[in-house]
């Protein structure tokens, strides 16, 4: 056997050993062991805890049928994509930072805002507003625009109005 190939089998052998008691050594599994994550965020609910008949109020348009749900978003929009349309997004285990930063390269500056003591971001241009909020390593999305319809109610008042919803139902 070559020099190499001899080193990297005793490396090996040697990793895999046990102490003369017969178990892992606890200190040297836990300083090699990966640092424990963040906690995760609280439960939002189905649609960021919030109704139908809420969002309809809050957006003020009330033919705004739900398009999609599912575990982690909804969507209600009226004249198909490029009309009115509000939607909830949960993100779990994803940096919020990178959807501020994103909001901000597409003509939305991400603003710092805080919603229920929980930090985020507030994004807005032409007749668009979006919020995250962070909780932990999980963050929740509200999206409002009105697209050719005119506004009935500022899209920002209508994100925050969702957005402190879902704040102060999560569990």
């Amino acid at each position: 056997m070559t020099l190499v190939a001899l080193t990297v089998t005793a490396a090996l052998a040697g990793g895999c050993s046990r102490s003369d008691e017969g178990g892992d050594d606890p200190a040297s599994s836990a300083a090699a062991g990966p640092s424990s994550p963040a906690p995760l965020g609280p439960f939002f609910g189905e649609c960021g805890s919030v109704s139908d008949d809420e969002v309809r109020s809050a957006f003020a348009v009330s033919a705004l049928p739900m398009v999609w749900r599912n575990s982690v978003g909804c969507v209600w929009e009226a004249a198909g994509p490029t009309g009115p349309s509000v939607s909830f997004s949960w993100y779990r285990g994803s940096p919020i930072g990178r959807e501020a930063a994103g909001s901000g390269l597409i003509g939305r500056p991400a603003e710092q805002i805080e919603i229920a003591g929980h930090s985020g971001f507030m994004g807005q241009a032409d007749g668009l507003c979006e919020i995250g909020v962070q909780y932990d390593q999980d963050f929740f999305h509200w999206s409002v625009t009105y697209g050719a319809l005119p506004s009935l109610a500022p899209p920002c008042d209508v994100a925050r109005k969702l957005a402190e919803l879902t704040a102060s139902r999560t569990k």
